[in-house]
């Protein structure tokens, strides 16, 4: 016979639940038959980081910011969901037209030109469910460290709660985003890459659609 089924109650925007011990707080919400409405990125409903939440746990006054996805459930578990919210102020700029020659503390002041005042809180930090140094980033891509700044934030998943834990409105994760695709931007692509992009330029790869089956004869 199969061990008995161990369960855990827990309180999910405040409607108390009972699930499956080592299951994560979003099959939590699933198991319990209630309906994915939104923040469920990957479950087709949106972006890797949107099921983000507050996190208090049994036994403590402490509420953390986490991933429901990831964060198993726990006996006692209070969880709230976080609605998603965009940048503080639009960061708009093209790749293509940021100039070759210009020092890299130039390309991240004229897009991010608040990423120097950061206030080194630890806020953003503090904020990751990820873990990331987020405040290093920050300095890193200020100093015109680019490729150090990319590769602290290469895990990122966008949740944005550094966003909103930012009392300088730097956006951090944005600005992570923005370095990473300078850093790919001045990197050379790859040769098998440039290679079949000149072919499909070329009109070398065709493209056959599927052709519709015969019916069966019966």
């Amino acid at each position: 016979m199969p061990p008995p089924r161990e369960s855990v109650r827990v309180t999910f925007d405040g409607q108390a639940m009972e699930t499956t011990r080592g299951g994560s707080l979003l099959q939590a919400w699933v198991e319990s038959g209630r309906a994915l409405i939104d923040n469920v990125g990957c479950m087709g409903q949106g972006v890797c980081g949107a099921c983000r939440v507050l996190v208090r746990r049994a036994a403590s006054d402490e509420v953390v910011t986490a991933l429901a996805c990831e964060t198993p459930a726990e006996e006692g578990m209070q969880v709230a969901a976080i609605d998603y919210f965009s940048a503080h102020r639009p960061h708009a700029y093209d790749l293509h037209a940021l100039p070759a020659d210009a020092a890299d503390e130039t390309l991240v002041d004229a897009v991010f030109p608040e990423a120097k005042h950061c206030r080194h809180c630890s806020g953003c930090d503090r904020a990751c469910p990820r873990g990331i140094e987020v405040q290093a980033m920050v300095n890193d891509a200020a100093a015109g460290s680019i490729a150090a700044a990319a590769e602290r934030f290469d895990h990122c998943v966008m949740c944005n709660l550094c966003v909103a834990a930012c009392p300088e409105d730097i956006d951090p994760a944005h600005l992570g985003q923005f370095v990473r695709r300078v850093q790919a931007a001045q990197s050379p692509i790859p040769g098998d890459l440039d290679a079949r992009l000149r072919d499909i330029e070329a009109g070398g790869q065709a493209i056959r659609w599927p052709q519709p089956t015969e019916p069966e004869t019966p």
